[in-house]
C-alpha cells in the first residue's frame, strides 16, 4: 500500500520536523560565518578551493574577492641568493598588477588570486603554480578582453562614420540648437548616432574623411597634367581665404573639377597666395611641373604681369597657362555697358526702383501675385494663354543681383510677363499709400514706367542680355572646354553684328515694342517728328528724328558699345596659343584643322613635346585627320571634350597619343572659375 499512497504526517510531527529545519539552517549560516571570517590571507595557509564544501565555494570565492590579493607593501622582503645574486620582491610590483598579483610572507613567494579561486584542477593551488605560467593565463585573458573591447569599439566606430558620411554627403549641420538630454531635437548627429558623440571624434571623423577624400582625388588624377582655379574671399568670421580647385583629365577622357580645400592665408598679396598654394601642393603630393594652367579672375594680385600669382607660377613653370575666367570677362563686359552708357545706366536704374516698390512688403508681393492671378485666368478664358501641366505657374518680380547680371535677364522677363499686374500694384500704392512720400514716389515711377523710351529700353536690354545669356550658361559648367568657349564667344559676337546689320531684325524688334506698347496703352512717338531731348536746350540740339534717334544713338550704340567691350575683355581668344588650340575643333568634319597650328600648339609644352615628338607628330598628323574624317562613330561627335571620350572608348587614344596628349592639355585649360567660386563662400 504504501507504493501506491502517500504517508501523511501528523501535526505534531510536522511542527516538529519545521522546528528542527529552521535550526538546522540557523547553525548552517552561523558556521558559513565563522568560515568566511576566518578565513587565512596568507595564500601558503589556505586550503584549496575544492577543499570547501561545494555549496559555500561561491560564498569564499566572493569573500576572497572582496577582500582584494594579500599584498603587504609594508613587509621587510628578505632577499635570497640566486644563480650568485640576491634577489627579492620588489613592493612596486604591486602596483603594476593590483588585482592578482600576492605575496606570502610564510614562504616568500608570490601567487595569482584569480588562479587559486577560478583554476580549479591545477593540483596544489596554494602556491604550487609557478608565476611564469600564472602570467601567461592573466596575459591570454587580458589579450582577449582587449578583443573585446576593439571590436566593440570597432562597431560602434563604423557607426560613427556612417552617420559623419551621411551628414557630409548631404551637406547637412551636426550640431543641434539644444542637446540637452530633454531636447527633443538634439541635433542631426546625436539623433542618428547616440555613441562617440564628442565633438572632438567628430572632427577627428570628419578629418579622416577629407584625407581619404583628398587620396581618391589624387589617385584618380595620378601623374595627369591638371590646372588649378583660386579664387580668395572672406569667411563669415572676416578672416581670408583661398578656395583651391583642380582641372584634369581622367582615364575615360573626361574633364573633371575636383575642389580640394580651402586654405586660410594672412594677406591676399600675391606672394602668400603662392606660399599657401606651395603648401597645398606639398601636403597632397602634387607636382608643379605638371600644372598646365591657372584660372583666375581679374584682381591685379592673380593676373599681375610682373608681382601677380600667375607671373610667380610662370617662373617656375613656363607651361602653365593663365586664362582669365571667361565668365568673369562677361560680366565686365557687361557691367561696362550697364554704368558707361548713360541711357542703359539711367533705365537700369529704373529697374530697381521698380521691383524695391513693388517688393518691399508682403503684402504688396500678394497683391502682385493676386493682381497676375487675375490677369492669367482672364487670359485664359479668352484664349489668349496655352493651359497645360508646368504653364502659368505663379511667380513674382525677380530681384537683379549686383555681381551676377545674368540675373538681370531674369528680371526684365518677369517685368515684361507681369507688366500689368505691376502697374496695378504702383497704382495702388498711390492711392492707399501710407506716407505722401511714398504716393510721390509711385506717381513718379509710373510715369516713368509708361513710357516709350522706358518700353523701348526693356526689349533691347531683354534681346541683348539674352544673347550673352546662353553664353554666360555655358560658360558655368564645369566640363566645358576652351574650344567650345572660344566659339560660343564667336558665335555671340555674330549675332549682336546680325542684329546691327539686318534690316529685318531691327523692323522685327520695333514692331513687338508696338504690339507690347498697343497692348498696354502706352503713347507711340510719331517716329518722323522731331526728337525732342528731356532736359536738354533746344536752340543748340541738332534736329534729329525720332526714329533716329532711338535706331541710331540708342539700338546701333548699345549693340555698338556691347560689341566694343566683347571684343575687349576677350582679347585672350585671339591670343596665339588660344588660335592654336582652335584647330583642335572637330565641327564640321574638322574644317577647321590646321597641321602648323597644331604643331606650333605642341611646340608651347616643351615638357611634353620635345622636338623629336614634334617632328614625329608632323607625320601622325595626317594619319590621324584621314582616320577621323573616314570613321562614322566620330562625324557625329560635338566639342574635344566627347572626342577625347570617344578616342578612349574606341581605344583610339593609343593609336593616336600624340594628339590625345594635344587634347587632354587643351580640355585641361581653364574656362571658368565658377565652381572654385561656389566654395570660396563658404
Amino acid at each position: 500500500m504504501k507504493r501506491y499512497f502517500k504517508k501523511v504526517s501528523r501535526p505534531e510531527e510536522t511542527s516538529s520536523s519545521t522546528k528542527n529545519n529552521v535550526d538546522s539552517e540557523s547553525s548552517k549560516k552561523d558556521e558559513l560565518e565563522a568560515i568566511l571570517d576566518n578565513l587565512p590571507s596568507d595564500p601558503a595557509s589556505r586550503k584549496r578551493i575544492l577543499d570547501y564544501d561545494p555549496n559555500i565555494r561561491d560564498e569564499v570565492r566572493h569573500r576572497y574577492l572582496l577582500k582584494g590579493p594579500c599584498q603587504p607593501r609594508n613587509h621587510e622582503f628578505p632577499q635570497t641568493l640566486i644563480s650568485g645574486t640576491k634577489r627579492r620582491f620588489v613592493p612596486s610590483w604591486f602596483d603594476e598588477h593590483p588585482e592578482w598579483l600576492e605575496y606570502s610572507i610564510e614562504n616568500d613567494a608570490v601567487f595569482c588570486l584569480c588562479c587559486y579561486l577560478f583554476k580549479l584542477h591545477h593540483g596544489d593551488q596554494g602556491g604550487g603554480d609557478n608565476l611564469p605560467a600564472k602570467a601567461s593565463l592573466i596575459g591570454r585573458i587580458k589579450k582577449d578582453f582587449k578583443i573585446m573591447l576593439e571590436h566593440n569599439y570597432y562597431t560602434l566606430l563604423n557607426a560613427s562614420i556612417d552617420c559623419v558620411c551621411f551628414l557630409l554627403r548631404q551637406g547637412l549641420s551636426f550640431r543641434g540648437h539644444d542637446e540637452s538630454e530633454s531636447s527633443n531635437n538634439r541635433g542631426n548627429f546625436l539623433d542618428r548616432n547616440l555613441q562617440l558623440t564628442s565633438p572632438v571624434i567628430q572632427k577627428d571623423i570628419i578629418n579622416a574623411a577629407a584625407v581619404e577624400t583628398l587620396n581618391a582625388i589624387m589617385f584618380d588624377m595620378g601623374d595627369a597634367p591638371f590646372s588649378i582655379l583660386v579664387d580668395e574671399a572672406r569667411d563669415h568670421s572676416v578672416k581670408e581665404q583661398m578656395a583651391v580647385v583642380l582641372r584634369y583629365v581622367d582615364d575615360k577622357g573626361q574633364v573633371i573639377e575636383r575642389f580640394v580645400g580651402i586654405q586660410h592665408v594672412k594677406s591676399t598679396d600675391a606672394r602668400s597666395l603662392k606660399l599657401a598654394i606651395d603648401e597645398l601642393f606639398s601636403r597632397n603630393g602634387l607636382s608643379i611641373s605638371n600644372l598646365r594652367g591657372q584660372g583666375y579672375d581679374g584682381a591685379s594680385n592673380m593676373q599681375g604681369e610682373f608681382n601677380g600669382l600667375k607671373a610667380l607660377i610662370l617662373k617656375e613653370n613656363d607651361c602653365a597657362f593663365y586664362v582669365h575666367c571667361f565668365a568673369h570677362q562677361l560680366q565686365l563686359a557687361l557691367v561696362a555697358l550697364a554704368q558707361n552708357y548713360v541711357p542703359v545706366a539711367s533705365f537700369f536704374f529704373l529697374v530697381t526702383r521698380v521691383v524695391n516698390i513693388v517688393g518691399a512688403s508682403c503684402k504688396r508681393r500678394d497683391l502682385l501675385r493676386e493682381q497676375q492671378q487675375n490677369e492669367v485666368m482672364e487670359a485664359l478664358h479668352n484664349d489668349e494663354l496655352l493651359s497645360g501641366k508646368g504653364l502659368n505657374q505663379e511667380t513674382t518680380l525677380k530681384r537683379p543681383g549686383d555681381t551676377r547680371w545674368r540675373s538681370h535677364y531674369g528680371t526684365l522677363l518677369s517685368i515684361i510677363s507681369m507688366f500689368s499686374s505691376t502697374i496695378k500694384v504702383i497704382e495702388m500704392i498711390i492711392e492707399d499709400g501710407t506716407y505722401p512720400d511714398q504716393r510721390g514716389e509711385g506717381n513718379l515711377l509710373l510715369a516713368q514706367v509708361q513710357s516709350f523710351d522706358f518700353i523701348f529700353c526693356l526689349f533691347l536690354m531683354r534681346q541683348v542680355l539674352g544673347v550673352t545669356n546662353d553664353l554666360s550658361q555655358a560658360l558655368q559648367k564645369n566640363d566645358q572646354d576652351i574650344v567650345n568657349a572660344m566659339d560660343l564667344v564667336k558665335a555671340c559676337k555674330q549675332q549682336l553684328q546680325t542684329m546691327r546689320e539686318d534690316e529685318c531684325e531691327w523692323e522685327t524688334f520695333l514692331d513687338k515694342v508696338y504690339s507690347f506698347c498697343g497692348k498696354h496703352g502706352i503713347k507711340i512717338p510719331n517716329m518722323d517728328d522731331v526728337f525732342v531731348a528731356q532736359g536738354k536746350s533746344q536752340r543748340r540740339a541738332e534736329k534729329i528724328t525720332n526714329l533716329h534717334h532711338y535706331r541710331v544713338e540708342v539700338f546701333y550704340i548699345v549693340i555698338d558699345r556691347q560689341f566694343s567691350d566683347l571684343n575687349d575683355r576677350f582679347n585672350e581668344v585671339n591670343s596665339e596659343l588660344l588660335v592654336c588650340v582652335a584647330s583642335l575643333s572637330l565641327d564640321n568634319l574638322f574644317s577647321s584643322f590646321d597641321k602648323q597650328k597644331l604643331l606650333r600648339l605642341a611646340k608651347f609644352y616643351p615638357r611634353d613635346f620635345s622636338e623629336r615628338d614634334v617632328l614625329s607628330l608632323e607625320d601622325k598628323l595626317d594619319i590621324y585627320l584621314n582616320e577621323m574624317r573616314s570613321n562614322n562613330e566620330f562625324s557625329q561627335l560635338k566639342g574635344i571634350g566627347s572626342l577625347a571620350k570617344k578616342l578612349v572608348e574606341t581605344g583610339k587614344h593609343k593609336t593616336h597619343a600624340s594628339v590625345y596628349k594635344l587634347l587632354t592639355l587643351a580640355l585641361v585649360l581653364p574656362v571658368a572659375t565658377a565652381s572654385v567660386e561656389e566654395y570660396s563662400q563658404l
